[in-house]
């Protein structure tokens, strides 16, 4: 079957399921998403799903796969992560279907009201079990500076995409910011699995939490899946911080070297 990813519509979407071996009962309701197209369905035994359609060209087969294998990894040492179902067959295109987890959205704190519990740190250190689940991805992309910061740069100076009268300030401060980050980046800093895009909206919470959404996974170091968990003013983001470094360094011991 043949299709154009900007021509998916709801007989498209029932046709791929329908490959896949999931039969469409009520729903297909369109949920949010940056990069992806993301449904939600319920199908003939009742069973709610979240299908997701991945952009083509973001991610390889190979990089697809190995954030399947993660999130199965990561299921099966007990850590609440919504992993893919096996599909009985899949049709031309990266598909992906999950059972439905339940829970409420778990959204920033209020801002100036009391920081989250000491125990939401600890949730966090789950994905981050230092055996269990660390086999090294091979096909996702690295949090690393060459990527990041030094391929980026590049781009911009090959073509006009800045003002003229912007470019040098601009340069001057990403260079600065290059250096830094480089030097800091030179430190013996573990390189883990990283759920990747670790915020608020990518929690659910029902007695605990569970993490979706592994679709950012690539390997760097466990900062990346904390900073983003802090919100407000810079005196705030100090509180938030070590109420979630006191749970998460009680599981997974210090991580202050990576947090330079």
């Amino acid at each position: 079957m043949r299709f154009n990813y900007s021509d998916l519509n709801p007989d498209l979407i029932m046709d791929a399921l329908d490959l896949s071996g999931l039969r469409i009962d009520s729903g297909l309701i369109e949920l949010n998403s940056y990069e992806n197209r993301v449904y939600q369905f319920q199908d003939e035994d009742r069973r709610r799903y979240v299908v997701k359609f991945y952009r083509p060209g973001r991610w390889s087969r190979a990089q697809i796969l190995e954030e399947h294998d993660f999130a199965a990894r990561l299921n099966e040492a007990e850590i609440p992560v919504a992993a893919p179902s096996p599909l009985p067959a899949r049709p031309c295109w990266s598909i992906r279907a999950t059972p439905s987890p339940s829970g409420r959205a778990w959204g920033p704190p209020v801002r100036g009201g009391q920081p989250r519990p000491a125990g939401v740190g600890g949730a966090l250190s789950r994905p981050h079990p230092p055996d269990r689940c660390q086999s090294p991805f091979h096909h996702r992309v690295r949090l690393d500076v060459e990527s990041m910061l030094h391929e980026p740069r590049q781009l911009l100076a090959s073509g006009e995409w800045l003002p003229s009268g912007l470019a040098k300030s601009f340069f001057g401060v990403l260079d600065e910011l290059i250096k830094h980050v480089s030097d800091a980046m030179t430190l013996d800093v573990a390189q883990i699995s990283l759920h990747g895009d670790c915020h608020p909206g990518n929690i659910l919470w029902r007695d605990g939490p569970m993490f979706v959404d592994l679709d950012d996974c690539r390997s760097g170091p466990a900062i990346q899946d904390l900073w983003m968990m802090l919100s407000g003013e810079r005196h705030e983001q100090l509180i938030q911080l070590d109420t979630l470094l006191a749970g998460y360094e009680e599981f997974m011991g210090s991580t202050r070297a990576s947090w330079r």
